[in-house]
């Protein structure tokens, strides 16, 4: 689906009617198309399974039916925690289907996280895979959690998902649930402290389906997707699950691909290639993997790649270009948002942007002192009107924060960004993250991205350094790729070319060589460390 972009602003209609929930439109697709795949499942031994519209609603239903004899009900929170899985979305749409509050984890999360969590929200349920439950059972008696559920096992003490389904009815009353009932509590990545519990309501999904889906997935459910194969790479613990394999796939009624192995380039290609994806949502870290092999040597169907998670470099989008003939788009939100930004199908991709403010949200770049709005050029806060559907409701049980966060005009989103003159942005950073040196504010992005493009360099990333003279200077921790090794020599290189690259107050002063970066589990580079480090090593 392509519009084009003003005519796409000026006729976006935010409906989203009052009865809306994720389970009706399972339940709508189920009659309309229920012998489509929604699921095209892969596991890493090459084993694979598919589950269609109307297995999903009778799985939904018949899981639904033993959460309500378990005594789970509306209101209740249940937690998540298990790898991509044939069964994930039944067991999701079974809580929805409960008027409970779905509480995702990833499975890269620690045993204390998954304790945070669960007290932090007074989770009373977890459905966890059989290779995680030794995550839930040492913090059992020290959280809420009393009932427990197994995917693919029953060790003793939990109740067996497949028993529970075993033999129950497909098809179930639940409670009345619409769109401005709670769905789900998602934890932020905490890249600059405690994760905080997120609320979304039913809408959340519908926004996906209206914003989401044709302007950045280019997908919509009025089109006839039966030659469609998308693959979202994300976990099922993380917001970016919500954003594209629930909050589009399922919406629009697509079929989509999960696969259930680790990231390796090679493997991921030749999955690509082998099932016919034809629009692809990875990560930055994933496209820049994927850049360094001959993409060539693969006969990809790909008509859209997006990326998501933080700013794409230049040099996979142009290997992509080269090789594929498709421009991997970025996309920008937040796990309070849907997509804020983004390169909409059909307009030009300008070489490090975001892309433009997707229709309906009115997403502006504010001052961070006042509130009011930037020129152009100008680094300012991204924000959105705090009316706007698109946005979450609170956080759960944190009035504090709410008040903090919804007191202005404007939802700040702590990210920093300027815009063009034709409307696009650019990235710049937390506002954490911003490097001031010698009155100079910096991005640490724009340092990241020059950095990168060195042959030399996999990953990078650009901190403030204190400094008595200029108060601060940039100081860049860099990953070499494999072959090279860490050096005065290539330190004075790779200053030399940062010279060349940008402007003469943004090169690094400093540079470390690391071995890799601090990030959060759902792989974002975790700077506050970094800045801690430095204060420690540098300041008074």
């Amino acid at each position: 689906m392509v519009l084009e972009y003003d005519t796409a602003c000026e006729s976006f209609e935010w409906d989203i009617p009052e009865a809306y929930n994720l389970p009706s439109v399972i339940e709508s697709h189920a009659d309309a198309f229920g012998d489509r795949v929604a699921v095209r499942f892969l596991s890493q031994a090459g084993d694979r399974t598919e589950r269609t519209y109307d297995d999903l609603r009778r799985d939904m239903n018949r899981f639904a039916n033993a959460l309500a004899d378990l005594g789970v009900g509306s209101g209740d929170r249940v937690m998540h925690l298990f790898p991509r899985h044939p069964d994930a979305f039944a067991i999701q749409l079974g809580a929805l289907k409960r008027g409970a509050l779905l509480v995702p984890c990833s499975s890269m999360l620690k045993p204390k996280d998954i304790a945070f969590r669960a007290s932090d929200c007074e989770a009373s349920t977890v459905v966890a895979h059989a290779s995680l439950t030794d995550m839930v059972e040492p913090v059992l008696d020290e959280t809420p959690l009393s009932t427990t559920i197994c995917l693919d096992g029953d060790p003793d003490g939990w109740h067996s998902f497949a028993e529970l389904l075993a033999d129950r009815a497909a098809d179930h009353d639940g409670p009345m649930v619409g769109a401005d009932d709670p769905m789900s509590i998602n934890y932020t990545s905490g890249t600059t402290g405690q994760p905080k519990p997120v609320l979304h309501r039913h809408r959340w999904m519908r926004c996906f389906e209206l914003v989401n889906g044709p302007y950045w997935w280019g997908l919509s459910g009025d089109e006839d997707l039966s030659d469609e194969l998308m693959w979202a790479t994300t976990g099922t613990g993380w917001a970016k699950w919500f954003w594209s394999p629930v909050g589009v796939g399922l919406t629009t009624g697509a079929t989509q691909l999960l696969y259930d192995g680790d990231f390796d380039p090679e493997t991921f290609l030749d999955v690509m290639a082998d099932e016919g994806v034809t629009r692809l949502c990875a990560v930055p870290t994933q496209y820049r993997l994927f850049a360094q092999r001959d993409l060539s040597t693969w006969d990809l169907a790909l008509t859209d790649a997006l990326s998501a998670g933080e700013p794409l470099n230049r040099e996979p989008i142009e290997a992509f270009e080269e090789a594929v003939g498709v421009t991997p788009r970025d996309g920008y939100g937040q796990t309070e948002t849907v997509a804020l930004v983004t390169n909409y199908p059909g307009i030009e991709v300008k070489e490090g942007s975001m892309g433009k403010p997707t229709p309906g949200m009115g997403t502006t770049i504010i001052d961070t002192m006042d509130e009011a709005a930037v020129d152009d050029g100008e680094i300012g806060e991204i924000a959105v009107p705090v009316d706007c559907p698109g946005i979450f409701d609170g956080y759960y049980q944190k009035p504090n924060l709410d008040e903090k966060t919804f007191s202005g005009e404007y939802y700040r989103t702590g990210d920093l960004a300027s815009r063009d003159d034709d409307g696009y942005f650019f990235f710049e950073g937390r506002a954490d993250d911003i490097i001031i040196s010698a009155g100079y504010r910096i991005g640490p992005f724009e340092v990241e991205d020059a950095l990168v493009s060195h042959p030399t360099v996999t990953e990078a990333a650009a901190v403030a350094s204190p400094h008595d003279e200029r108060g601060n200077v940039v100081k860049a921790y860099v990953v070499l790729a494999a072959g090279y090794e860490g050096s005065d020599d290539l330190a004075d290189e790779i200053t030399a070319f940062m010279k060349e690259e940008t402007a003469p107050y943004k090169y690094p002063r400093r540079i470390e060589f690391v071995d890799d970066l601090p990030k959060t589990s759902s792989g974002k580079i975790r700077r506050i460390e970094l800045r801690e480090q430095e204060q420690a090593t540098f300041g008074d």
